[in-house]
């Protein structure tokens, strides 16, 4: 599957193990998490009364995502990406499929065992009372940072999370956790534009944050999550000079507006 109705989704495989069966959607997102994504999986099965699950795999090639085991935890399908691009190309076929489906949201969620997962029916909660952009943080009461490396606090609290809230217009806390519910009609906007090639890696985590923030039309709201790390070396795919550089390229061009769309710039010209 890839581009319809103008939308640039990168290609990719569904395979569904069952029906649409709720108004929500969980994404989890993942690439070679191997044991850590079943765990998760199997901590999730629960929420599949209430909330329909989709794994959106970016191709992984540990063997972790077997269909028999999705199946077993409830999954209701696998999205498999072959064409080019990272998380936020991930994204972007989780969401397209997502609207195709008609959902009238989505919870975004890593699939590394790092997250709550008990959270999510607070989510869905607060995207059913009609908020748009719902950000996950550790850093309001009731959440919890749990061996947080201290550099990740410093970035986040000292340029990540003022640079975001300045360019939305938001006072926002966490601005580095993909933990995230949004609407459809977010997701959907043509002035967010959310299904464009400009977003390959982390632009569009960032992008959506600041735009939510930005137009009136949307409710953003922040909520308590859980985000714990293992003890010793931090598990990252983000290496430590030429990724983290890229992660601050990103994080200043989405800052300065650089991701906005060409329908967003002649609004505000105008």
């Amino acid at each position: 599957m890839s581009d319809i109705a103008g939308r640039a989704v990168p290609e990719y495989r569904a395979d569904e193990f069952h029906e649409r069966r709720s108004d929500l959607l969980v994404a989890v997102f993942v690439i070679n998490e191997g044991e850590k994504v079943r765990k998760q999986l199997l901590r999730m099965r629960p929420l599949a009364a209430d909330v329909d699950i989709i794994v959106a795999d970016g191709g992984s090639t540990d063997g972790s995502l077997d269909h028999e085991y999705l199946r077993e935890t409830g999954v209701r399908a696998l999205l498999t990406k072959t064409g080019p691009g990272k998380l936020s190309a991930q994204m972007r076929m989780a969401f397209a499929w997502a609207l195709d489906q008609g959902y009238s949201g989505v919870i975004a969620i890593d699939g590394n065992g790092k997250d709550g997962v008990e959270a999510i029916p607070e989510f869905a909660r607060l995207l059913r009372a009609g908020y748009d952009h719902i950000q996950g943080s550790r850093f309001i009461p009731g959440g919890k940072a749990v061996n947080t490396p201290l550099s990740r606090l410093i970035g986040l609290r000292i340029l990540h999370a003022p640079l975001i809230s300045l360019a939305s217009g938001v006072r926002q806390t966490d601005t580095t956790n993909g933990f995230r519910g949004y609407s459809a009609a977010l997701l959907a906007d043509p002035e967010v534009d959310v299904f464009r090639d400009v977003f390959q890696t982390y632009e569009l985590h960032y992008h959506l944050a600041i735009e939510a923030g930005r137009a009136s039309r949307f409710r953003t709201v922040e909520t308590p999550v859980t985000r714990t790390y293992p003890r010793g070396k931090v598990p990252t795919k983000i290496s430590p000079i030429r990724g983290n550089a890229h992660v601050l390229g990103v994080l200043f061009r989405a800052a300065r507006g650089a991701y906005r769309s060409p329908a967003a710039r002649k609004d505000v010209s105008a």
